[in-house]
C-alpha cells in the first residue's frame, strides 16, 4: 500500500516538471508560486516531514503545534539564504519530567536544535536539494538526518526525500549505507553524557525510509493544503507506541497575513493537530522613528573666527540632528575639527554626513577640510576626514554619468587640532543616570519549563577624570519564579564548585540588589591598543579586580584581546559580604568578521572559567540589515558531563534588538534577550560590566 501511494506521488511530481516556467539550465528558477511554510517541528516543511525549501533570508518564525501526545514550541531563523536553524522544545504530555518531589507535575520537556542546508538551488529541470539534521544537540528522542528534494509546478510544490532516525523509522527501504558497512545497519539508542551533545556517530545509521508529499496553493490565496507520505511508524516514541492507522497525513493552512498562519492537520489516520505560526523578517524590519530631516545644503561663508551665536547653533544641530553627544567644534589652520559621541545613528555614515552638512552651511573662510572624530567614553576612536570641495560637489548634486567625488569620509586614526585658533564645546556633565528593564530567563529545566526574573535596572556613574570613573548598577526585583529552582548541589562525588547554581538565593536575598559597584579606568595605549582596569563588586555573584587589553586596528575585520581577573564569591545569603571561594579567571579572545560574510562575527575564547575549569567558547552571531543581531554560543571545558549535570556543557542563544525599531526617535541603544537552556556551574565566565570590543565599535570595518 505505502509503495503504491509513493510511486503515484513520484509520477505526479515528475509529470508536473513540464509545466514549470522556462529558464536556462543552471539558472535559478523564478520564485515558486507556493511560498514556504512551517512544519510541525519548526522549519520549512509539510506536516511531520521536511521539504528542501528555504524561507527568505532573515525570516524568523515562532511556531506552536499541539496534539494529544506532544506540544511543539519552536523558533526558526533563516540565517542565510541557504541555511535554516531551529530551536525546539517538545512537551511530551504523557510523561513526567522526574520525581514529583523535584519536578512536581511538570511533563517531560525535550530540547533540540535543527539545521538544514541547501545543496542545490532549483532550476528549470532540477529541484531544490537540501540536507538536514533534526535534534542534533539534545537527548536524541527525535534525532533524524534527511536528504530531500522539492520541485515547483505552478500552484503545486512536490517533495521527495530519504530519512534516517526518527523520520525513517518505518524502514520502507534498505539503508544504502549498509552496503558500505554493516555498522550503518544499527542505530544506537539513548544519548551520551548527560544529554545536549552532538552524537555524530549515529548519523545515517539504522533504518531508512522514503517520504514525500505535496503542498497546494488554492486560488483563494489565504488557503492551502498539504498531503504527505510519512516515513515514521511511531512504534518507538517517547510518548509510547503510537497507533498509526495510515501513513498519509493531511493538513490545511490559513494565512492570516504576512505576520502569521493557522494550521490544522489530521495525522496517522487518527490524530488531530492544530497550531499557529507568527512571522517577521529581521532583514525587512525598519525603524518607525521620525528622524529629523537632514539639514538642507545652503552654504554660507563666515569669517575665519567663529561667531559665538553661529557656533552655538552648530553645536545644538550637531547634538540634535547629527546625534553627537557633548559636541565640540574647533578650527586650526585650514581645518575644522568636530568631535562627539554618536548616540543616535547605528549607521555611522548617516551621522557623519549630517555633521558635515551642518559645518558646510556655516564654513569659516579659508577652510579646506573637515575632520569629524567619534569618541567613546571620552576617548577618540576614529576620525572621518572630508575635503570641502568634494563635499560641495556631492551636496550640490553630482550630474548623471559623473564619477562620485573622492576624498569624502576618509578614515584615519583620531586626529586632534595641532594649534587651535578658535573653538567651542558643549559642557559635558560628570554625572550620568540611566535605567532599563531586565529579563533574566532560562528554559527547559526539570523544575519548571520557564524560569525568569523581571527587574528594573538603574545605573549611576560619576566621571572622575577623562579616564577614571566610579559607578554602580542596582536592580529592583519586580517578579521572579526562581523559588522553583530546586538544584541545590552538584552530584556528591563532583569536584566542581557552585558558582552559578546559587541563583535562587541571590535573586531572593533582597528585592533591591546592588549588582555592581566598581572603579574603572579605560584608556588608549596608542596604535589601536586599549586597556581597562576595574575593581569592586563586578557582577551579581562575584567581586574582585581585573584588567582587559584589546588590540583593534582601524577598519580591520579582526581584533584580539585578553582579560585577567582575581575574584571572590559574594555570599548568596548576604551579597554585601564575601564567601570563602576565590578564583583567578581570564581568557584570550579573537574576533573575526569573515570577508566573504561580513554580517557574521565569530568570537573564540580560550582560558579559565569561574569554577576553575579550563576550555574554550565559540560564539557566532549575525547582524541583519535591520540592526537585529542573533547569535549562539557553546563552551566546552575539562568538566565532565557527570560533574556538569544535565546538558553536559554550557550553551545558549541570544537576540539583540535596536531600540530605534520601537522608538519614535533615533537611538543606537539595544535591548538583549537571552535563552539559556539550564543554569549550571561549568564553563561560566565573569559577567563584566564593560567590554572593550563593544567600546571600540566605531573602529570596526564599515560596510
Amino acid at each position: 500500500m505505502k509503495l503504491t501511494t509513493l510511486s503515484s506521488m513520484i509520477a505526479l511530481s515528475l509529470g508536473g516538471f513540464s509545466h514549470v516556467a522556462s529558464a536556462d539550465w543552471g539558472t535559478p528558477l523564478y520564485t515558486p508560486y507556493v511560498t514556504p511554510s512551517q512544519s510541525d517541528f519548526g522549519g520549512v516543511g509539510l506536516l511531520q516531514m521536511p521539504t528542501a525549501r528555504m524561507a527568505p533570508s532573515g525570516e524568523f518564525n515562532v511556531n506552536y503545534r499541539d496534539n494529544d501526545q506532544y506540544r511543539f514550541w519552536s523558533l526558526t531563523l533563516q540565517l542565510m539564504p541557504w541555511l535554516e536553524s531551529t530551536i525546539r522544545y517538545t512537551d511530551v504530555r504523557t510523561r513526567r519530567y522526574g520525581a514529583e518531589d523535584f519536578s512536581g507535575d511538570q511533563t517531560y520537556k525535550d530540547k533540540a536544535i535543527d539545521l538544514k542546508a541547501r545543496l542545490w538551488q532549483e532550476t528549470r529541470w532540477t529541484p531544490d536539494i537540501s540536507l538536514g539534521f533534526r535534534d542534533i544537540g539534545g537527548t536524541g528522542l527525535f534525532d533524524s538526518e534527511y536528504l530531500v528534494a522539492t520541485k515547483a509546478a505552478g500552484p503545486f510544490d512536490f517533495t521527495l526525500g530519504m530519512g534516517w532516525g526518527y523520520v525513517g523509522n518505518s524502514g520502507n527501504i534498505t539503508n544504502p549505507f549498509c552496503k558500505a558497512s554493516e555498522s550503518f545497519c544499527q542505530r544506537e539508542e539513548g544519548y551520551s553524557g548527560s544529554g545536549g551533545k552532538v552524537d555524530s556517530e549515529r548519523f545515517f545509521h539504522g533504518p531508512a525510509a522514503l517520504f514525500g508529499g505535496v503542498e497546494y496553493q488554492t486560488p483563494w490565496q489565504p488557503l492551502r493544503f498539504k498531503v504527505e507520505y510519512d516515513g515514521n511508524n511511531y512504534r518507538d516514541d517517547r510518548a509510547g507506541k503510537l497507533a498509526q492507522d495510515s501513513p498519509i497525513n493531511v493538513g490545511m493552512l490559513y494565512r492570516l497575513g504576512d505576520w502569521g498562519d493557522l494550521n490544522l492537520g489530521y495525522e496517522r489516520g487518527n490524530t488531530m493537530t492544530f497550531g499557529f505560526t507568527l512571522v517577521t523578517n529581521f532583514e525587512a524590519l525598519r525603524s518607525p522613528a521620525q528622524k529629523p530631516s537632514r539639514p538642507v545644503y545652503a552654504p554660507a561663508t563666515q569669517p575665519a573666527d567663529f561667531d559665538p551665536h553661529t557656533a552655538d547653533a552648530q553645536l545644538n544641530a550637531l547634538r540634535d540632528n547629527a546625534g553627537l553627544s557633548s559636541p565640540s567644534i574647533q578650527r586650526a589652520g585650514d581645518t575644522v575639527y568636530v568631535s562627539g559621541e554618536q548616540t543616535d545613528y547605528r549607521v555611522r555614515e548617516e551621522g557623519i554626513e549630517r555633521a558635515n552638512r551642518i559645518v558646510m552651511n556655516n564654513l569659516p573662510e579659508g577652510t579646506r577640510q573637515i575632520v569629524v572624530t567619534e569618541n567613546s567614553e571620552r576617548l577618540p576612536m576614529i576620525s572621518h576626514r572630508s575635503d570641502v570641495a568634494s563635499l560641495d560637489q556631492a551636496f550640490s548634486g553630482v550630474p548623471l554619468g559623473t564619477a562620485a567625488p573622492e576624498n569624502i569620509d576618509v578614515h584615519l586614526e583620531p586626529q586632534q587640532p595641532p594649534h587651535m585658533q578658535a573653538g567651542y564645546a558643549e559642557k559635558q556633565s560628570s554625572l550620568s543616570f540611566d535605567w532599563s528593564p531586565i529579563l533574566n530567563q532560562s528554559f527547559g529545566g526539570p523544575e519548571s519549563f520557564y524560569m525568569y526574573q523581571f527587574a528594573l535596572s538603574g545605573s549611576v556613574d560619576y566621571q572622575l577624570t577623562d579616564n577614571w570613573k566610579i559607578g554602580g548598577v542596582a536592580w529592583l526585583n519586580v517578579y521572579n519564579n526562581y523559588d522553583k529552582f530546586n538544584f541545590t548541589a552538584p552530584p556528591p562525588d563532583s569536584h566542581i564548585p557552585q558558582v552559578r547554581t546559587h541563583i535562587r538565593e541571590y535573586v531572593d536575598s533582597s528585592d533591591l540588589y546592588l549588582n555592581n559597584l566598581q572603579l574603572t579606568r579605560i584608556g588608549a595605549l596608542g596604535d589601536g591598543w586599549y586597556m581597562q582596569n576595574y575593581g569592586g563588586y563586578l557582577e551579581m555573584m562575584f567581586a574582585g579586580v581585573g584588567s582587559e587589553v584589546l588590540y583593534r586596528p582601524l577598519d580591520q575585520q579582526w581584533a584580539v584581546g585578553a582579560d585577567l581577573n582575581w575574584v571572590k564569591q559574594r555570599d548568596w545569603n548576604d551579597p554585601m559580604r564575601m564567601a570563602d571561594y576565590s578564583v583567578t579567571t581570564g581568557n584570550v579572545t579573537g574576533y573575526w568578521q569573515p570577508w566573504f560574510a561580513d554580517e557574521f562575527l565569530l568570537k573564540v575564547s580560550v582560558g579559565r572559567y569561574l569554577a576553575g575549569d579550563k576550555g574554550g567558547t565559540l560564539d557566532i552571531s549575525r547582524r541583519f540589515s535591520s540592526g537585529i543581531t542573533a547569535g549562539a554560543y557553546a563552551t566546552l571545558t575539562n568538566v565532565s558531563s557527570h560533574d556538569y549535570g544535565e546538558g553536559s556543557f554550557t550553551k545558549g542563544f541570544y537576540i539583540s534588538i535596536p531600540l530605534d525599531l520601537l522608538s519614535t526617535r533615533p537611538t543606537n541603544t539595544e535591548a538583549g534577550f537571552n535563552w539559556v537552556p539550564l543554569t549550571r556551574d561549568g564553563g561560566q565566565p565573569l559577567q563584566k560590566r564593560y567590554s572593550l570590543y563593544g567600546f571600540t565599535d566605531a573602529r570596526g570595518a564599515q560596510y
